[in-house]
């Protein structure tokens, strides 16, 4: 089995590992982070070094990394960790669920972090360093541009066009032949049906509290 050091010691990091062990072909043999955020030896049973030190401990012509960071900043620290491995030599793996249904003839790019239950449908094109959550819709001739974050459930329809460093909140939908330029967040439930500016935030018109309990109705 191939060798793969986890970058992280966050929720992501234990996801990944989980991941990697049920449904793949790598063996995660130790996690890495900054060394000012070293604090435990161990995680998940397995040792933990800094990240300056990786190369001597766990040369890259031997180890391959993933960096399981969140969207944190609009995926920026994720992005800068995702460059610094690069230079250190390292490949970036991506995990792709045996239970997505990928349908594209392009694979997605390195560092890639794609779960269970999304429908990649054909001539979609996906970046470096995007994470899909469980269960979304990515439509036809869609193009994903790296360092993206879309949570579950969204929909982006055919010919969308999302651009580098944005979030796409639970259940968000983007209509057919749109662009979201970069740095925008998609909050959850918000329907987009044109195309956005750099760095826009959408948020959906909120639920209201009815004025009688749920006793008081006829449900």
């Amino acid at each position: 089995m191939n060798k793969l050091i986890i970058f992280g010691t966050g929720d992501i990091a234990q996801i990944a590992n989980y991941y990697f062990d049920i449904d793949s072909n790598f063996e995660v043999v130790a996690f890495t982070v900054d060394k000012e955020y070293l604090a435990e030896d161990t995680f998940e049973g397995k040792p933990v070094v800094a990240f300056d030190e990786l190369e001597q401990l766990y040369p890259p012509e031997k180890f391959q990394l993933f960096i399981a960071l969140s969207y944190s900043k609009l995926n920026k620290i994720r992005a800068a960790k995702y460059e610094e491995a690069k230079k250190k030599g390292y490949t970036l793996t991506s995990y792709i669920s045996s239970k997505c249904t990928y349908l594209s003839q392009h694979p997605p790019g390195d560092n890639c972090f794609i779960f269970e239950d999304n429908t990649i449908q054909p001539f979609v094109k996906i970046g470096n360093n995007v994470t899909l959550w469980s269960g979304n819709h990515i439509g036809h001739h869609s193009t994903i541009e790296d360092h993206n974050f879309i949570s579950s459930h969204v929909v982006i329809s055919g010919h969308c066009h999302i651009k580098s460093f944005c979030f796409l909140g639970v259940n968000a939908t983007i209509h057919n032949n749109i662009t979201i330029e970069s740095e925008n967040v998609v909050g959850a439930g918000a329907i987009i049906s044109k195309s956005t500016h750099a760095k826009e935030v959408y948020l959906p018109a909120k639920s209201i509290l009815f004025g009688k309990s749920s006793d008081e109705i006829n449900f």
